[in-house]
This record gives C-alpha cells, sequence and structure tokens, in this order.
C-alpha cells in the first residue's frame, strides 16, 4: 500500500461493478488526480453468469475470473476485507490476508461488495449445501458431482449408491435453473463412460417455493423452460421448500423425502451482511440507499451500485411505474451500465461538476438449460421476441461472450466453446484437489513408533 497526499478513492469491492468502475475511473481521471484502490477478499473478479457452464466443463474455470491488478494498473489493490468504516473521520479499517488489520482514510468512496447466498436456519444445510456464487463452488460442485457417480459405480451397497446418485437443487431462479440444466448435461454425457451408472439410474430434483420457475424471463418461457426439463427427467417441485437435509436426508415441505449426497443452494441473494457496520442509510431489505445519480443518499462523497445498492429504475418510472415499486434488479445488465455511470459521476463529484441521472430501459434476458438449450426475451421498444431452444442458446452464449469483461478472457471463453464443438466434453473428477495435501502427508508423517515388546512371562518356580 503506497501513501500519498493525493485524494483517495476508496472502491469497496473487485466484482463487476469494482473492476469496470475502477476502470472507468482511471480512464476518466487526469494524470496524478486522484489514487484508486480497491480492496476485496478475493484478488481477481469472477463473472457469476458462467458459474453454471464451469460446473459442467464447458468452460475452464480460469477463464471465468478476471486477474484484478492485470485489469486495473494504475490502481492500488489490496486483498482483504474492509470491516469497518468510520464515516465522521474517513477512515475504513481493512483486515489483510495475513498480519493485523490497519486503518486507511479516503476522501471519496464507492461500495461495491455484491451480495452473499441468501439462506435460512434449516438444520443441515450449512453442513450439506453447496453454494453457486464463485469459482470455487463451481469447480467444487463439478468434482463432486463425478465423484458420486464414481463412488455408485464402485459400490456394491444399494443405500450408499442410491444416495450418491440423487441430486438436489433449491432454487429456480436463473442460478437454479441454469446450474441443474447444465449439471444433469454433464452427468449424462459421463455416464456413458460407467459400467454401473446410467442416466436412468440417477434422480434430479428442483425445488422452489415460488408458483414457477424462471421468473425473470416471464411466464411462458418460464413454463417452456420446466417442461424442458421434466423431459429430461428432472422432477420439479414448486411452492415448496426444504425444512431440514441433516446427513443428506432431505425432508421438503410436501411431504418428499429423499436421501442425497449432492445438495445445491441457489435460493437467492441479500446484500452483503457487512454493509451495516459502514455508517450508510440501509433499505428494508439491506441495500445501501443510492439516488437516481448512484450517489448514496445524504452522502455526496459515496456511490453504490450492484447487488448490494438499492437504485430508482428511471426508466420504469417514466413509464408510469411508482416509484416505491421501481428499483434496478440484481442482474449483470445493469451492473456493467451502472459502473460506467458511477466511475464518471465519481470524477465529475470529485471535480465539482454536475453528475449523471442512471437510466436503462430493460433489454431482456437469456438463460441457458444446457448444451444447445435455452430461453431468451428480448425487449425492442414495445416489442417482446421470445425464443427457445437452439437459437436461445445462441442468444445466451452470445450476450454473456460479449459481456464478459477484458478482451484475452473474451478470446479465451470463445475459444473453449469453439472446442467443445469438436471435442467430447472432460468428465475427469478432481476430487483430491479438495485435499491436495494429503498424500504427501501420508507419505512424510513419522512412522509410528514400535510397540514395546511384551515381557515374557516367568516360568513357574520349581516346588
Amino acid at each position: 500500500m503506497s501513501t500519498t497526499e493525493r485524494p483517495r478513492i476508496l472502491i469497496v469491492g473487485g466484482g463487476y461493478v469494482g473492476l469496470y468502475a475502477a476502470r472507468r475511473i482511471l480512464k476518466k481521471m487526469r494524470y496524478a488526480e486522484a489514487t484508486v484502490t480497491v480492496v476485496d477478499p478475493r484478488s481477481y473478479m469472477t463473472y457469476q453468469p458462467f458459474l453454471p457452464e464451469a460446473a459442467a466443463g464447458s468452460i475452464s474455470p480460469r477463464h471465468v475470473v478476471v486477474p484484478l491488478r492485470r485489469v486495473v494498473r494504475g490502481a492500488e489493490v489490496l486483498t482483504g476485507r474492509v470491516t469497518t468504516i468510520d464515516q465522521d473521520r474517513k477512515v475504513a479499517t481493512i483486515a489483510p490476508l495475513v498480519g493485523e488489520a490497519y486503518e486507511l482514510p479516503f476522501d471519496y468512496l464507492v461500495i461495491s461488495m455484491g451480495a452473499v447466498s441468501r439462506t435460512f436456519p434449516i438444520p443441515g444445510l450449512a453442513e450439506q449445501g453447496i453454494g453457486m456464487k464463485g469459482i470455487e463452488e463451481a469447480i467444487g460442485l463439478r468434482n463432486h458431482v463425478l465423484e458420486q457417480l464414481d463412488k455408485a459405480d464402485s459400490t456394491t451397497d444399494e443405500e450408499v449408491r442410491r444416495k450418491a446418485l440423487t441430486f438436489v437443487f433449491v432454487g429456480g431462479g436463473f442460478a437454479g435453473a441454469e446450474t441443474i440444466g447444465e449439471v444433469e448435461d454433464m452427468a449424462r454425457d459421463a455416464a456413458k463412460y460407467y459400467t454401473n451408472v446410467s442416466r436412468e439410474d440417477m434422480r434430479f430434483v428442483l425445488v422452489d417455493a415460488a408458483d414457477k420457475i424462471l421468473p425473470e424471463v416471464g411466464p411462458k418461457l418460464g413454463q417452456y423452460g420446466k417442461e424442458h426439463l421434466e423431459s429430461r427427467g428432472i422432477e420439479i417441485y414448486l411452492e415448496t421448500s426444504m425444512d431440514s437435509c441433516v446427513d443428506g436426508h432431505v425432508v421438503l415441505k410436501n411431504g418428499l423425502e429423499v436421501d442425497s449426497s449432492t445438495i445445491v443452494w441457489t435460493a437467492g441473494v441479500k446484500p452483503n451482511p457487512a454493509l451495516a457496520r459502514f455508517g450508510l442509510p440501509l433499505g428494508p431489505r439491506g441495500h445501501v440507499d443510492c439516488n437516481e445519480k448512484l450517489q448514496v443518499n445524504g452522502m455526496d462523497y459515496v456511490w453504490a451500485a450492484g447487488d448490494n445498492a438499492q437504485v430508482p429504475d428511471m426508466a420504469a418510472i417514466k413509464a408510469g411505474v411508482p416509484a416505491e415499486r421501481a428499483w434496478c434488479p440484481p442482474n449483470a445488465q445493469h451492473a456493467l451500465r451502472q459502473a460506467k455511470v458511477l466511475g464518471d459521476n465519481v470524477v465529475s463529484g470529485m471535480r465539482g461538476f454536475p453528475q449523471k441521472e442512471y437510466s436503462h430501459a430493460n433489454k431482456g434476458a437469456v438463460a441457458g438449460l444446457g448444451l444447445h438449450k435455452g430461453v431468451a426475451m428480448i425487449v425492442m421498444g414495445k416489442m417482446k421476441i421470445k425464443l427457445k431452444g437452439r437459437l436461445a442458446w445462441y442468444m445466451h452464449r452470445g450476450y454473456h461472450g460479449m459481456a464478459m469483461p477484458t478482451f484475452n478472457r473474451k478470446i479465451r471463453v470463445f475459444a473453449d466453446w469453439t472446442l467443445g464443438m469438436f471435442l467430447k466434453r472432460e468428465v475427469v473428477s478432481l476430487g483430491a484437489m479438495e485435499t491436495p495435501r494429503e498424500e504427501f502427508y501420508e507419505a512424510a508423517k513419522p512412522a509410528p513408533a514400535p510397540a514395546a515388546a511384551a515381557p515374557a512371562p516367568e516360568k513357574a518356580k520349581a516346588s
């Protein structure tokens, strides 16, 4: 960390908004006008819409992440967490990966921490559940699913086999529907290489508390998505929830009980709870309360955007939607555009110039449900174009491929997709990655000391 007399722009979070905002600020700033500091627990940004494809092996996990230090050159990148912020003193407390926490003064503040998985106090969830918010979880899910096929193929215990081949997914939004679609595709392909495992032996279950899946693409496409997944043998239970999953024994509200070694939790997100320690005005659901210029209400030196911000949807308000119900949804479409406006507004605010209002009309939504399968709703003015099947899948890949940050990562992702057209899917389980030192530890640990020889019994004395 460098010391400087320049004003400091502190960006808390290096996700989609943090990365793009930092790049925009660095591009718009004059030389040595300010110091830009980005703080995040990870040294990379994860493009979350590609996590299902990474879990299925369609994209290399390395290509789904963008190294911060490489793409925000000219900024300080601190790997650690902002634990508290003193707004009166304009000082943030940084907890680095190693060493003692320290204070970092700032002049301008950008909050871009994103969201975390929204969970409930369900017995067994913390111990059994797998989330889908980070690339580590996507890799872990892929390895775990393939490892379950290995177990089922090699065991003679029918109960163990049934539990290994049952996969439960909770949450029917984009993350849940896309992940179960991709993972089922991968498992179907992988089963071809197993002697004792077939797709018919597997059981995939999708659970959601709502009355439909994929609400973002509308009721008709959502219904198509449901019917398509069901046609692939996936059981879908709507208007129900999970009561418990202790030791993998899943109990649903509708009375269904199954034993599963794989429980994937994608039931929505919530703002990062650390926001409560930052001295910021928060909305009713924990989001940072912002105005239409992405500035935090009542604070002219703080901006926020993305999943952790409550931003008025000006396009909807202008179309007649009541202001109390018009908020920008937490998706990549808004995050990308908000980050650019936010970057411009930070530089304008620093210079005392007027700031721009953020307004973006919804352009639609796309979702992939496995290889060559998807749904898409494209909004063109007052007209909505609804697509399904292979064409929608192309739209899904095209949109997210172009939205992927940096030319470097775009090329790598498209290269993965191109190779996938000619080469078979990789179905190798690297479950040992979870404990990479285990084998070395077993080889290197000291051998146990030999047990002391038992003393020979005394001979009976002659009488």
